[in-house]
C-alpha cells in the first residue's frame, strides 16, 4: 500500500514536470530516500544488479562515493530488467551489497527502470536525457549512470560500461556547472 502511494505521488509530480528534488523513494531497508535532502550536492543515479558482468562496479562506486562524499551522493537502484540479473529480495540485495562490496551509499528498493512498469524517477531521467540529447537516454543495461548537478539539473549520462572512476566521470563530478 505504501509503495503504491509513493508511486502515485511520484507519477503526479512527474506529470507536473517536477524536479529531482520532488522524488521520494523507498530504500532497500524499507526507509525513505528523499532527494530534497541532497540539494547542493551532485547526485549520481545508477541502476544496479548483483549478477551482472558490471557488478564489480560497486567497488568503484563506493570508492567514488568516499572520494567525493562532501559534494556527491550516489544512489543505487537495483533492477531486474536485464537478463534477470537482480532476482533477489531487497533484504538479499542489501546483504550482498554490504558484505561483498561494503556499500555505504544509499540504495533504493528494487524497481523497474524500463518498460510498462518503469519507475517514475527513471521516466523523468529518460525524458530529461532526451530533452538534452544525451546518449544513451533510456537505460540500456545495468550500471548506466545519470549525473545531476548541485541544482538538480541532469548534466551527464554515462553508458553501463563506463567505469565509475574513469576520467570522464570524475571530470564531470569536478566540473562547475
Amino acid at each position: 500500500m505504501m509503495m503504491l502511494k509513493t508511486l502515485l505521488i511520484s507519477m503526479l509530480l512527474f506529470m507536473k514536470g517536477g524536479a529531482i528534488y520532488d522524488f521520494k523513494v523507498e530504500s532497500v531497508d524499507g526507509g525513505k530516500i528523499n532527494f530534497s535532502d541532497y540539494k547542493g550536492k551532485k547526485i549520481l543515479i545508477v541502476n544496479t544488479a548483483s549478477m551482472c558482468g558490471n557488478t564489480p562496479q560497486y567497488a568503484e562506486l563506493e570508492k567514488l562515493y568516499k572520494k567525493y562524499e562532501k559534494n556527491l551522493v550516489i544512489i543505487g537502484f537495483p533492477a531486474n530488467n536485464f537478463g534477470q540479473q537482480e532476482p533477489g529480495s531487497n533484504a538479499e540485495i542489501k546483504e550482498f551489497c554490504s558484505k561483498k562490496y561494503a556499500v555505504t551509499f544509499p540504495m533504493a528498493a528494487k524497481i523497474s527502470v524500463k518498460g510498462d512498469d518503469i519507475h517514475p524517477i527513471y521516466k523523468w531521467l529518460a525524458t530529461e536525457s532526451k530533452a538534452k540529447h544525451f546518449e544513451p537516454a533510456e537505460v540500456q543495461w545495468n550500471f548506466q549512470k545519470y549525473l545531476l548537478d548541485e541544482k538538480g539539473n541532469l548534466v551527464a549520462v554515462f553508458s553501463p560500461k563506463t567505469q565509475p572512476l574513469s576520467p570522464e566521470v570524475t571530470a564531470a563530478i569536478e566540473k562547475k556547472y
